[in-house]
């Protein structure tokens, strides 16, 4: 559940924020460089989220070894979202959802892997 809310949430972040960068644009003129601030900020917020977002949820479900989800999903996340950012980079545009399953599969699966931080 953690993984599902969280790409969800980044998903839905990148898409308002890259139609906030193609209004910007627009409102420019479309000049050279115009919505490049926004689309930069809408990327770097959605890569800096999930890490953010995976350990918040890992917390509250109680999970003590999440370490290896929130090191390896983020990263994963910053070459899906990378990969598919044309995709999902135009009105009505989303990243696949074939590739928005195998990421939350290969997250739920990375959920409580890595060593145990329980003492005694």
């Amino acid at each position: 559940m953690t993984v599902t809310a969280a790409t969800a949430a980044c998903h839905t972040l990148m898409s308002a924020g890259y139609a906030w960068t193609r209004d910007s644009a627009a409102a420019d003129g479309d000049t050279m460089l115009s919505g490049a601030f926004e689309f930069l900020l809408t990327t770097a917020a959605s890569w800096a989220l999930m890490p953010l977002l995976l350990w918040a949820g890992m917390q509250v479900m109680g999970e003590a070894r999440s370490t290896v989800l929130i090191v390896v999903g983020g990263l994963v996340w910053v070459g899906v979202s990378g990969y598919f950012i044309d995709d999902i980079d135009h009105a009505g545009g989303h990243i696949p959802m074939l590739a928005l399953a195998a990421y939350v599969l290969l997250g739920t699966g990375l959920a409580g892997a890595g060593p145990s931080h329980r003492s005694g």
